[in-house]
């Protein structure tokens, strides 16, 4: 009679009684995410604090700790102050006026008309253009001898030759053009957050609201609008951080000028520390986009969990 022997348990590893921690398994799983952000993005970071820190170029290559000497020489030099503002004004002003047009665009939208869902599409066109193209087309609509802005008022008698703005030569017209690109190149997305807010309302407010007598404007100032705000206020975060950290349309459309009128942060800094080789002050002035953008952040972020969404 053939005996059957009983199988033998194998001894479970110390390893297999940590992987059943939940805390353990957690923190396995999630490491190479954290991993990649501190390398994607601590690391950078630490490289630009600690060229800003030295006296680093490119016709010198000498990791010299300087403290903060380059900080102190930029902030005490005029064309960084106006630098500043411009980059303010760059902004806030895109994002305000991409806000309105993002506002009408949206009302527009929610009303029914032909060929809608084929103008839906098309609104993000200024997304779907690279940039240096749009820039090219724009530069184009406000030359100062081919400007078809120009043509237009000129032919309507509004202008005539001699009176016809030099968009790109006024110091005031060039921080103006280059306001309404940026703003041109947001309000589709701020199109895209207003329909999700307005959309998002519940229905049975706004009608009672208009059994109560509120009108077109009053129903969306003064009860659309507040409940949506902490939509905007996500949005209005991404454009701020984008646009203060953008040089693309400065570079391609006035190269900071005339005179210095455009020149903005991320532009000054990609012409001291990439163009001029002088990569110590480059990091310097890129570095004051930090504090600017993490105060602005938090005051959202506080404002959004107040409005406790």
């Amino acid at each position: 009679m053939a005996v059957i022997a009983e199988p033998v348990a194998k001894p479970i590893s110390r390893s297999q009684f940590i992987l059943d921690r939940r805390e353990v398994l957690e923190t396995i799983l999630v490491a190479p995410a954290i991993l990649y952000v501190l390398l994607l993005v601590g690391l950078p970071l630490l490289l630009a604090v600690y060229y800003s820190l030295s006296a680093y170029t490119i016709y010198n290559p000498t990791w010299k700790f300087v403290g903060l000497v380059n900080f102190e020489e930029i902030l005490q030099n005029p064309t960084f102050i106006d630098t500043l503002l411009n980059t303010f004004v760059f902004t806030f002003g895109s994002q305000l006026l991409g806000l309105v047009l993002g506002k009408f665009g949206a009302f527009l939208l929610l009303q029914p008309f032909p060929g809608r869902k084929i103008v839906r599409a098309l609104i993000i066109l200024p997304f779907a253009v690279p940039v240096a193209l749009a820039t090219i087309a724009w530069q184009w609509m406000f030359d100062s001898l081919y400007s078809v802005i120009n043509w237009t008022m000129i032919a309507a008698g509004i202008l005539t030759r001699e009176e016809a703005p030099n968009w790109l030569g006024n110091p005031y017209l060039a921080m103006l053009c280059i306001v309404i690109i940026n703003a041109w190149r947001f309000f589709p997305f701020a199109i895209v957050i207003f329909l999700a807010g307005i959309t998002a309302v519940p229905q049975d407010v706004i009608d009672a609201a208009t059994v109560d007598g509120a009108g077109f404007w009053r129903r969306n100032y003064q009860i659309i609008l507040p409940m949506i705000l902490p939509i905007m206020a996500i949005g209005l975060i991404f454009g701020i951080v984008f646009t203060f950290t953008d040089l693309s349309i400065v570079f391609l459309l006035t190269m900071g000028g005339p005179g210095g009128a455009t020149s903005v942060l991320g532009f000054a800094g990609f012409q001291t520390g990439i163009v001029s080789g002088d990569v110590s002050h480059g990091a310097a002035i890129s570095l004051f986009m930090l504090p600017v953008l993490l105060v602005v952040v938090i005051f959202m972020l506080r404002f959004i969990r107040r409005r406790e969404i």
